[in-house]
């Protein structure tokens, strides 16, 4: 008990006497500082007071699939800061191959009484993987927002960039250089920004064949395998789901002997960190992250007070970034 007001009282930077005030029930503490060391006690792993345990800590659980995408962290990074400005402290919960999984998350963050949870990425997105743990924190109350993809039967409102426009500014930019055989670098085939992606390539193309569309997995290597079979069947312009995606097409294409954008163009998705630092500067569109991540939190937020969010999703437009992946089309 000692040990555990020593390292409470050193987190929040109180007194031990202050610290054992608050988890005896005591007065004299202003409630910032209760909330504090209620919030010190989640995070270093202590469990509340059996008195305590009914309210929800000052945590907010920040799910991600990954970090080695870069647009992941950006994410993280912006939703992070805004939380902490209204006292709120995110729990960073990444999944890794064999490691824990999103439902294990979500049962460790319902331990910990969260107040609410953001999912970035996640299982959500695809439309066949298990869903019962969203069930689980809907049936909880916990607040919850999904970031890039809803499906309708969770009922949790998102915040998502608009995969059409995405791709209609990424089409058109391609036709403008001349390019006839485009072709789209997706996720699997259950990923429903992916799906998005293919109905509205398919509404502008009008009859997009389907040998130019190849599903992967959202990695350098899985757009490189993807790109090698487009690239043999006369693709010449690629529109990827995401920046590693499209640095895959590029590998593919000097791996073959054609030079990017001389002979093949590339435009990727998100426009995450470096992508201006490439070997040529990635063509991209790119995600509005600084305002879909404070639309994010607002959401959250109106919910932990109390107040009634609408079940729907936020559309946020994306801008097409132009670099030097992309250029006229190859005339032979």
């Amino acid at each position: 008990m000692t040990r555990r007001l020593a390292e409470v009282a050193k987190k929040v930077g109180v007194s031990e006497a202050t610290v054992s005030r608050v988890l005896n029930g005591k007065p004299g503490v202003s409630e910032a500082t209760r909330q504090a060391v209620l919030s010190a006690l989640d995070v270093l792993g202590y469990e509340r007071p059996t008195q305590l345990r009914g309210e929800r800590a000052r945590l907010v659980g920040l799910v991600l699939p990954e970090l080695q995408n870069p647009i992941f962290p950006a994410f993280a990074e912006v939703i992070g800061g805004a939380l902490a400005q209204l006292g709120l402290t995110p729990v960073l919960c990444t999944q890794t191959k064999g490691g824990v999984s999103e439902a294990d998350y979500v049962t460790l963050l319902l331990q910990q009484q969260v107040s609410g949870v953001v999912f970035v990425g996640g299982l959500y997105a695809q439309a066949d993987a298990p869903h019962d743990h969203y069930r689980l924190l809907a049936d909880r109350n916990i607040p919850v927002v999904l970031v890039n993809a809803a499906i309708e039967h969770l009922g949790f409102p998102g915040v998502s960039c608009d995969d059409a426009v995405a791709v209609e500014q990424a089409w058109r930019h391609l036709a403008s250089l001349g390019h006839e055989r485009i072709g789209l670098v997706l996720g699997p085939g259950d990923h429903m920004p992916s799906a998005r992606k293919l109905a509205a390539a398919r509404a502008i193309a009008g009859d997009l064949p389907d040998e130019h569309v190849a599903r992967a997995i959202f990695s350098i290597e899985g757009g490189h395998a993807a790109a090698s079979r487009l690239i043999d069947r006369g693709v010449t312009g690629f529109i990827c789901a995401s920046d590693p995606l499209a640095l895959g097409v590029v590998r593919a294409a000097r791996r073959k002997g054609l030079g990017v954008p001389s002979r093949i163009s590339v435009v990727g998705y998100d426009d995450s960190a470096l992508m201006n630092c490439t070997e040529p500067p990635l063509t991209t569109v790119r995600q509005p992250i600084e305002s879909m991540g404070r639309a994010v939190v607002e959401l959250l937020n109106a919910q932990i007070g109390g107040s009634a969010v609408a079940a729907e999703e936020l559309l946020f437009e994306p801008e097409l970034v132009v670099r030097g992946s992309t250029a006229q089309a190859p005339r032979d």
